[in-house]
């Protein structure tokens, strides 16, 4: 969808609808950074954070598009009180001294209404490079004028490369928690200014 010519939310680049250029800021009330891991190596446990802000800079050029997004890992919810104190004590998150985890881009790649964002992940003052990959669902105007573009996106890490080791190993061989952890976000974002 696009608004006046003077104000477009949308831009056509190589043939393909694109945000406007300019700064997008995350909505933390639309903003879901969910992660899911197996328990037992067969069941899916999910979970997610609540607090989440950040930054969507789209370039002229999308290539030129940046990402800079901070979670606050204490607010983390998995529907457990115990697991969700567990994930934020010294054997996971440890969120006494690493409040904050970090998403910070490096480079984008743009395929129609496809990215991909290489950035740095930082976790318990851990930093690997991660690759998101993004879907952009589309733009609107919400009721109060506002110009929205929403994005989806995923990518799978190995939660011991930043250092979450806590395990059990299990009689019948295996792990209790696996170590590749799917990360799913759901964004929505409005356009500064």
């Amino acid at each position: 969808m696009s608004t006046t010519e003077s104000n477009p939310i949308t831009r056509t680049v190589h043939n393909v609808e694109v945000p406007a250029a300019g700064t997008w800021l995350i909505d933390p009330g639309h903003a879901d950074v969910a992660f899911i891991g197996r328990h037992f190596m067969l069941t899916k446990v999910r979970g997610r954070f609540t607090d989440v802000v950040g930054t969507v800079v789209i370039g002229d050029d999308p290539a030129n598009s940046s990402v800079d997004v901070t979670i606050n890992m204490a607010s983390v919810e998995s529907g457990s009180d115990d697991r969700d104190n567990h994930l934020r004590s010294p054997d996971f998150f440890d969120v006494d001294s690493h409040p904050q985890g970090t998403f910070r881009s490096t480079s984008v790649t743009w395929n129609r209404d496809t990215a991909r964002v290489s950035g740095d992940l930082t976790l318990v003052g851990i930093s690997h490079p991660v690759v998101l990959d993004v879907l952009y669902v589309g733009s609107t105007v919400d009721p109060w004028g506002g110009h929205r573009a929403i994005y989806s996106a995923s990518t799978e890490i190995n939660r011991e490369d930043w250092g979450l080791t806590w395990n059990v190993a299990l009689e019948a061989g295996g792990l209790l928690v696996s170590k590749k952890i799917r990360i799913e976000l759901e964004v929505e974002t409005v356009r500064r200014g």
